[in-house]
């Protein structure tokens, strides 16, 4: 029984909070277009918060997230300010994530800094050099390419009722692209074995013959390249560049992959559990925002729910 609601927890509380939403608000909350919406809602968070599954896969985390999502949107907009073509905008914004994350991976790998300092570190960098780079200021107006943003309001028509199209939103795609890349990455990769073989025991890895530094290296370029991506995400999605505008997205992204947790025998980081983690936090967000709650008690509700779950993952494990 301990170990049902251990592996089931998550789903459990999904369905439980799926409910609630459905019986307090049945016109709004259970429609397709309400659904959409979330997917287009979270869909930001869940590229970090798969892609933090890798990182935390061995035992790591990465602070800087949210930070580096900012910068990258502001290196986008400055790119387009200074007419800088659509896709040289993007790829700069991509590499300057990567870079991000690959310093990140170098002051843990090679330079043996706990992940904790050095990503605390690099997150007031990473949000400092934004500011500087803005001036303070959110970019946004012609700077923006029309292109660019018309990006985030595209999508796929999935079918018609009546007269109205259900369309996928394009945002909602790129999350599930990367979702299906990580997870093959983790799950069918010798990588992502390595990954996972790190964060058991690291030691007992590199006796092995995994090339610890290197793997860690990487793992944390990759955060930072889904960081970046996720900022540009943002960017389309609003038309414009905040130097602030990833802040909340470190903390939500660390409880989606901590919420999926629960649901692994092993208490192990699995991007598919990470997605059940991102999808408590959306409904949670949606259905309390129609209710016109107040955004301090989502605050307390998600920690709530976080202590609650890794509080019922311990127990199990101990009786078991």
């Amino acid at each position: 029984m301990a170990r049902t609601i251990r592996k089931y927890g998550t789903l459990i509380g999904i369905v439980a909070v799926i409910l609630f939403f459905w019986i307090n608000i049945p016109d709004t909350f259970m429609t397709v277009r309400n659904w959409l919406n979330i997917s287009q809602q979270v869909s930001m968070l869940a590229v970090v918060a798969f892609t933090m599954t890798i990182v935390m896969a061995m035992g790591d985390f990465d602070l800087s997230v949210g930070s580096m999502a900012s910068l990258a949107g502001i290196a986008a907009a400055l790119a387009f300010q200074a007419d800088m073509p659509l896709v040289a905008g993007i790829l700069l914004a991509l590499a300057v994530g990567l870079a991000g994350g690959l310093i990140n991976g170098a002051l843990v790998s090679y330079l043996g800094i706990l992940p904790f300092v050095a990503t605390l570190g690099t997150l007031t960098v990473y949000r400092g050099l934004a500011l500087f780079a803005s001036e303070g200021k959110t970019i946004f107006g012609q700077d923006i390419p029309s292109e660019f943003s018309g990006f985030a309001r595209g999508g796929v028509t999935l079918f018609t009722l009546g007269e109205d199209a259900v369309v996928l939103p394009s945002l909602t795609i790129v999350a599930l692209i990367v979702l299906f890349i990580v997870w093959v990455m983790m799950e069918h990769t010798v990588y992502g074995r390595r990954l996972y073989a790190i964060g058991g025991n690291m030691e007992a890895a590199r006796l092995a013959g995994v090339k610890v530094k290197l793997v860690r290296f990487t793992a944390f370029g990759l955060t930072g390249l889904g960081a970046a991506l996720a900022g540009l995400m943002y960017a389309s999605r609003v038309a414009s560049a905040n130097p602030t505008q990833g802040s909340g997205l470190m903390l939500d992204a660390i409880a989606a992959v901590f919420l999926g947790m629960t649901m692994s025998e092993e208490g192990e980081p699995h991007v598919t559990a990470t997605f059940f983690g991102v999808l408590i936090l959306g409904v949670l967000d949606n259905g309390l925002t129609q209710m016109s709650v107040d955004s301090y008690v989502r605050e307390i509700l998600i920690g709530s729910i976080i202590v609650a779950a890794v509080a019922s993952s311990s127990i199990s494990k101990l009786r078991s």
